[in-house]
């Protein structure tokens, strides 16, 4: 015993000569520490389960266990991009007229900078806040966007939108077929308006580098316009309760969930426009849905300014990314975060313990409005170095929002000098 001591005193010293190793170094050991663990957890249960059914007779493994002992010795890592609100006002249609030479509207310039934070993803999602159709465009306050901006986004890389906001309705059933009609015809995958009842049962199963994962879009507000069909659009209604909104989300990712996917992200168009702060329906219906272990996290938009980025019962939630393209700003009379945005990258992980959301790294943007294309605060110092002073104050208010936390970080980590 008292060699043990002499030996711990030893190291103890030792350990007191070298100084605290680093902290990152600490976290790493722990990590691993906590991975061997539960690799070991795995192994021995699925070793339980080989041996009771040798003893039975039946098979050793499902296909599940198998996948399961699998990623506890190699977990699998994903991405997936969100984007914020893609608000069409009529600058940004006529802009995209110009970009296709007078004869289609081209929208996909707007979006050209984002390739590194969206194409480069294992899934990129981004949110039609507008119904698209082919009568002749319109702006504030009934929205109508040319149905090119379909052709627009799959160029730009995103795998997947969702079509559920406030303007769902503004060209009523019909936008909302010729809305889905559009992105079908561009090849991208899309929920939360529908053109049937059959369309709205059928769950949106994406695949994040092999993982299966369930997505889910609602808005609380339609600004008004009732629906036309009680599976038109996914609507809770903020004048309920958080138990029938969260009862009926989490029906359709229990939905999901038996359909084989292996995670659920809910996106959300809720909230006070304008306000950087999540407000009490907000809150209290993110608590209720991350409580549930069918949820994995949620994306929200609708504020059209960026609010804060949080872990609530040990899940990521991005309250509201704020715009990513508009007219909006502080030139058009609205507050100058309406110019700004972010994209919400989620890292997950599946590994021996389940499939889950590690971290958030979450890219800042500006809106040049001389052509409406969307700047990532870092490509854009670079590259537009007269704006550099309005990129600045982008990154900054959009930090100072959305925060950081050791599983919350912007991208970059910090702005060069200048």
């Amino acid at each position: 015993m008292s060699n043990a001591r002499e030996r711990s005193r030893a190291r103890q010293a030792r350990r007191a000569a070298a100084g605290p190793r680093p902290r990152s170094r600490r976290v790493v050991y722990r990590r691993r520490r906590v991975a061997a663990v539960g690799v070991l957890a795995v192994v021995i249960l699925l070793a339980v389960l080989v041996i009771r059914g040798a003893d039975s007779g039946a098979p050793n493994l499902t296909p599940a266990q198998e996948k399961q002992i699998a990623r506890a010795e190699n977990p699998v890592h994903f991405t997936m991009s969100f984007g914020g609100d893609i608000l069409i006002h009529s600058y940004l249609w006529e802009r995209a007229l110009a970009n296709g030479g007078g004869s289609n509207y081209d929208f996909a310039p707007m979006f050209a900078e984002l390739a590194p934070f969206v194409a480069e993803a294992d899934v990129g999602v981004c949110h039609v806040e507008t119904p698209m159709t082919s009568s002749p465009p319109t702006s504030y306050p009934i929205f109508n966007t040319p149905t090119d901006l379909a052709a627009g986004i799959k160029a730009s890389g995103w795998d997947a939108c969702d079509t559920a906001s406030n303007h769902s309705l503004d060209q009523y059933q019909s936008g909302v077929e010729q809305t889905g009609a559009a992105l079908d015809r561009a090849g991208v995958a899309h929920t939360g308006s529908f053109p049937s009842a059959a369309a709205r049962s059928r769950p949106l199963i994406l695949d994040a580098n092999g993982i299966k994962v369930g997505y889910l879009a609602y808005t609380d507000f339609t600004n008004g316009i009732p629906l036309p069909h009680p599976w038109s659009v996914n609507f809770v209604d903020y004048q309920q309760g958080t138990a029938p909104k969260a009862q009926r989300i989490l029906a359709d990712a229990r939905r999901d969930r038996r359909a084989g996917a292996e995670a659920v992200i809910v996106t959300m168009q809720w909230g006070d426009e304008n306000s950087t702060t999540p407000n009490d329906s907000q809150v209290a219906l993110a608590k209720a849905l991350t409580a549930s272990p069918l949820i994995t996290a949620i994306v929200g938009q609708g504020p059209h300014v960026v609010q804060p980025i949080e872990r609530i019962n040990d899940k990521l939630v991005v309250f509201s990314e704020g715009n990513l393209v508009s007219n909006q700003s502080a030139a058009a009379g609205l507050p100058a975060e309406t110019q700004y945005g972010l994209i919400a990258i989620l890292h997950g992980v599946a590994d021996g313990r389940g499939v889950r959301i590690e971290r958030v790294t979450y890219v800042p943007t500006w809106v040049r409005l001389t052509d409406y294309v969307v700047l990532p605060v870092g490509i854009g110092l670079r590259k537009d170095p007269a704006n550099a002073s309005a990129m600045r104050a982008a990154y900054d208010t959009v930090v100072s929002i959305a925060g950081r936390a050791k599983d919350i970080q912007p991208v970059p980590k910090q702005l060069p000098p200048g």
